[in-house]
């Protein structure tokens, strides 16, 4: 692949001479500290890891990668059902999809989960709160939780059609809210939209800011399935991209008929299944990806510019993953690695300095979000809350920890098996109850998961204990604490500590925590 020229094409000064950049010296604790403001950027079947992507995608992310630099990546962080609006509503309630009932496109998070929820919790505390684009979850849109709105409904599109179509609409109807007939791309068109809210900030109160974007989520049903900004054209267009290995062949005629004729195939052929077809998908895609990553630089500028830096926390994820080719398939929903990996990275304005640019390799989930930008800002969990709050991992702080999780895909589609599971540090079981067919991969030999254990007598034992786990996490006090773990006495949250992230202990110079 070609490596890409220097500069990003819409990036202000800031962007253009972009270099690496070292941590400042901590300054000293305040005996009163401002409450700790936060940026939650989530992208739409995003991928991304800085650590195995090629040289030349990760050249097309270097806001990125200086965000992970600067903070904390998790290198194993997952999502709980891989698809849109099942997995933000566990991003913003910490709550599986069995717990928060959003297992499709139509249904609304319920008054209860929207109350629970991170974002109304903070506002409810004093947070100024705001919404910029994909809302992803069915029913009205919430308008109300929010102090500004920019918020949008279904899929929306990148860019002005020929024929005059806008993307989007607001909650209205109303025509492009977000350029006023502008024809700049709907990534751009957001973070600006971001960028104006970060100006008219009142610094008398903490302010939390979702954006979420549509990118790199394919345009269904468009001629151009990925249609990304044309300024990065000269970045993209160049790349030479290679099929995943297990892409077909053999793999693809060794997977059961219900997968072999699944949605994810059908996407595939629309996708994939040419050369030209492949290379265009792929350009498209990681073209987004780098409108995504100007994007971030926009706002990072723009809390610069603002004096908010100081006081602002950044996290990046998305709401799953996607499966570009693996297995000779297109799209996420299915329990695979690609598809239910994401990427996040959290970074706090004071973090100690031994912790920027650590990698975390316990298994992180989207249900951590909502505890831990709650703990953060020194706001009581509400009891509901099945995840658990990442901050002791971001300080580098000893804390026993999940050594398996549940996987649930509850969608009812004649095409998209239903599928459960346990996803453990090495092995992974899957089971599919409509079909009765089971997987089990041994992800450090088999990475790829191109050999299913399941059938092997030598595996019946672990198959056995591993649909007996699956039944246990079933139960959300299983699902809170990990294996050999005793729950707490009470179902209440504990105290949070100060509010504004690590505590001293993570500072001091020499301390295990800061290293």
């Amino acid at each position: 692949m070609a490596v890409r020229p220097r500069g990003r094409p819409w990036r202000l000064a800031a962007v253009l001479a972009l270099a690496a950049t070292t941590a400042a010296a901590q300054p000293a604790a305040s005996p009163d500290p401002a409450p700790l403001s936060f940026i939650v950027l989530l992208a739409d079947d995003l991928r991304w890891d800085p650590r195995s992507a090629p040289a030349e995608l990760r050249a097309l992310t270097p806001e990125l990668q200086r965000l992970a630099a600067e903070g904390v990546l998790f290198a194993n962080a997952f999502c709980t059902t891989s698809i849109c609006p099942s997995s933000r509503a566990s991003f913003l309630t910490g709550r599986w999809t069995a717990s928060h009932g959003i297992d499709g496109f139509g249904t609304p998070l319920s008054a209860d989960a929207l109350a629970g929820s991170w974002p109304v919790v903070l506002r409810r505390r004093g947070y100024r709160a705001a919404f910029v684009g994909k809302w992803g979850l069915g029913g009205a849109l919430p308008v109300d939780a929010f102090d500004d709105w920019r918020g949008f409904a279904g899929q929306g599109r990148y860019t002005v059609s020929d024929d005059g179509e806008t993307a989007p609409t607001d909650a209205a109807g109303a025509s492009d809210y977000l350029g006023g007939g502008s024809r700049l791309h709907l990534t751009r068109r957001l973070a600006e939209a971001a960028v104006e809210i970060l100006g008219a900030v009142d610094r008398r109160h903490p302010f939390l800011l979702q954006l979420s974007f549509k990118a790199p989520h394919v345009q269904d049903r468009a001629d151009n399935l990925y249609p990304y900004d044309p300024v990065f054209a000269p970045l993209v267009e160049r790349l030479l991209f290679t099929r995943p290995a297990g892409a077909g062949g053999a793999t693809f005629v060794d997977l059961p008929a219900f997968l072999r004729t699944s949605e994810g195939r059908a996407r595939w052929r629309r996708r994939f299944a040419s050369e030209a077809d492949y290379q265009r998908s792929m350009r498209g895609y990681w073209g987004l990806v780098a409108g995504i990553d100007a994007a971030v630089g926009r706002i990072r500028e723009a809390l610069d510019e603002r004096g908010l830096a100081a006081s602002t926390a950044i996290v990046v994820s998305s709401d799953n993953g996607i499966l570009l080719g693996e297995h000779g398939l297109a799209g996420k929903w299915l329990a695979y690695e690609p598809s239910i990996r994401i990427p996040l990275v959290i970074y706090l304005p004071d973090l100690p300095a031994g912790r920027r640019g650590a990698v975390v390799e316990e298994m992180a989930l989207n249900v951590d979000l909502a505890p831990t930008l709650l703990e953060l800002a020194g706001v009581p969990v509400p009891a509901a809350v099945e995840g658990r709050s990442l901050v002791p991992l971001v300080c580098g702080e000893p804390v026993a920890w999940r050594a398996d999780w549940l996987y649930e895909h509850r969608l009812r589609h004649p095409r998209i098996p239903e599928s459960e599971g346990v996803r453990g540090e090495r092995f992974k079981y899957v089971r599919y109850p409509r079909q009765g067919f089971e997987q089990l991969f041994d992800l450090e030999r088999d990475p790829l998961e191109l050999d299913n254990l399941a059938a092997r007598p030598e595996q019946a034992a672990r198959l056995e204990a591993l649909r007996q786990r699956l039944e246990e996490l079933k139960e959300p006090a299983a699902r809170r604490q990990p294996a050999g773990v005793a729950p707490p006495p009470t179902a209440a949250s504990p105290p949070p500590r100060p509010a504004g992230g690590c505590p001293a202990s993570a500072r001091a110079p020499g301390s295990a925590a800061g290293r």
